[in-house]
């Protein structure tokens, strides 16, 4: 498989999350939203796990281009909530949560298809085949989910990390920070395609999401260990 084919397959991966993760990210939200009191989300067709519902076009160009992106805010109403500060960080923090949840899955499935021999023959010849296609998307999805749950909870807005941390900001910050959101929200893209641009040893963002995949990975290595390297079908 030559260089073209594997950034072909990235592309795909990166189409797929859009699709398939971000309707899971904002389905988070707008569950644990529902769940404390404020079924805003639901009322306004969020809800759902259909990407058109949730897809935000600069974010699905971003995540595109840049392996970093978001779709559409899921709307919440925090005094619908039974509390109010706590509400709004347990609501922000089951995007990246879903997201991890998500890396696990993708993990485990990795690591189940690794057990079959002939995945694993297909996967170790140099030439194109399904096999091998399937094994390296799983392997970039889990990889985008790991990356986009830590960029998630960088602390500044619009991201699920300042709502995360609003609980603790004082209300004079949090007033600050709305009055200048527009200035903010200009810096943000600046700061994405600075981060973009930065090599691999100096962007935090791929440092912090490497070790938290080699943490998952290594968690889950007992899978293909307990039932044998391309045991099955050998």
């Amino acid at each position: 498989m030559n260089n073209t084919d594997i950034d072909i397959l990235k592309y795909v991966s990166r189409v797929l999350i859009i699709l398939l993760i971000l309707p899971l990210h904002e389905l988070a939200h707008a569950l644990v939203a529902k769940k404390l009191g404020d079924d805003t989300a639901s009322m306004q067709g969020r809800l759902t796990l259909n990407p058109i519902a949730h897809i935000d076009p600069l974010g699905a160009i971003l995540l595109i281009s840049t392996g970093f992106g978001w779709a559409k805010p899921v709307p919440i109403n925090p005094l619908r909530m039974k509390h109010y500060r706590s509400g709004i960080s347990l609501t922000a923090l089951a995007g990246p949560v879903s997201n991890l949840i998500a890396a696990f899955v993708l993990c485990i499935i990795y690591n189940l298809a690794l057990c079959f021999a002939p995945i694993v023959e297909n996967i170790n010849s140099s030439s194109y085949s399904p096999a091998s296609s399937f094994m390296l998307i799983i392997l970039f999805m889990y990889q985008i989910n790991i990356g986009l749950a830590v960029f998630n909870l960088i602390p500044i807005p619009p991201l699920d990390g300042y709502n995360i941390i609003s609980y603790f900001l004082p209300d004079k910050l949090i007033a600050f920070l709305q009055r200048n959101n527009q200035w903010i929200s200009i810096a943000f893209l600046i700061f994405i395609l600075a981060l973009n641009n930065l090599p691999d040893n100096y962007n935090f963002l791929y440092i912090i999401s490497n070790k938290i995949s080699v943490l998952i990975y290594s968690s889950l290595s007992w899978i293909t260990e307990v039932i044998g390297y391309g045991a099955i079908g050998a």
